[in-house]
């Protein structure tokens, strides 16, 4: 079991870097900031990540009478988002990828500056060092990302090359991850039996999912990714600000929970709307044909008066 547990970072490494680097090799900057100018899909995506997510979870544990431990580390996570399953999960449910990388970055940066703002004004004695969080976000989710659109850029053949390979080595890592994290942590889940703990995070990512499918616009393809990228919240962060500021390691205990919750509850769900979500290029193609459409006929309404 000890060699087990040593291996969930390197699986959660290889995860990262080679999912940043397949979605850098795989897009464009362009690409990247275009679904970003529609400035009222990115209010809703703040008000779900920053507002309604933190709401969620202080209502969660207040209705299923928590233990402060765990509705502690539950609002944590409800003030974490940005993570990096996010692309992946956009790349399964057949969703808008660009739209869910520039979201993903988009995310991240709030969330550094909104949990030491935010978190001490929830919680009585927290302090957060954002450089700490920064540090990991920048260093094993941002430049992986911004190496990959470079080669891309530069050297789009070899990118065409290597992309496959990487989004492959991404898929599998993260198969293997889930599975160390089930072995590893079974303890820690059966710890939390009858504390609700489970039901909790079964809730909150639920929670999260309907307050993105509601808020994510008339497009099913990004619909789908906000639905995706507001439940799935960044576990990285709620573990740094959790292991600096609380001794109970039901805090810790609580976000490993949820993150493994999570991961069993999106990934079906991914696959699921991927049956009925249509590519960003066919939504945009027929977003074409109806404005032409409209402007036949406003052509021919001209010629008839």
């Amino acid at each position: 079991m000890e060699i087990l547990s040593k291996i969930v970072p390197i699986a959660m490494l290889t995860f990262v870097v080679s999912s940043m680097l397949s979605m850098g090799l795989s897009l464009t900057v362009g690409q990247i900031l275009a679904p970003l100018r529609n400035y009222r899909l990115i209010v809703f995506a703040l008000l779900a990540n920053f507002v309604l997510m933190p709401l969620a979870a202080f209502g969660i544990a207040r209705l299923l009478r928590l233990d402060e431990p765990l509705g502690i580390a539950l609002l944590l996570l409800g003030t974490a988002s940005g993570a990096p399953f996010l692309p992946l999960l956009a790349r399964i449910s057949k969703g808008n990828l660009a739209f869910s990388v520039g979201l993903m970055v988009l995310l991240m940066v709030v969330t550094v500056a909104y949990m030491p703002l935010v978190l001490p004004l929830l919680l009585e004695g927290v302090s957060v060092d954002p450089m700490k969080i920064g540090r990991s976000l920048v260093f094993l989710m941002m430049l992986p990302l911004a190496v990959g659109l470079l080669v891309k850029a530069r050297l789009s053949g070899l990118a065409a090359k290597v992309q496959p390979s990487l989004g492959r080595v991404s898929i599998l890592s993260l198969a293997l991850l889930i599975v160390l994290l089930l072995i590893t942590n079974m303890q820690n889940v059966l710890s939390l039996y009858g504390t609700r703990g489970v039901l909790a995070s079964i809730l909150f990512i639920a929670a999260g999912s309907g307050i993105g499918w509601i808020l994510g616009g008339p497009q099913s393809d990004t619909r789908g990714v906000m639905s995706l990228g507001t439940a799935q919240r960044n576990i990285a962060a709620a573990l740094v600000v959790g292991g600096q500021n609380f001794s109970d390691p039901n805090v810790i205990v609580m976000v490993v929970v949820v993150a493994i919750v999570g991961l069993l509850m999106l990934m079906p769900f991914a696959k699921y709307l991927a049956k009925f979500s249509k590519p960003a290029t066919q939504v945009a193609d027929n977003s074409r044909k109806i404005e032409s459409l409209e402007q036949s006929a406003a052509d021919g309404a001209r010629r008839a008066s």
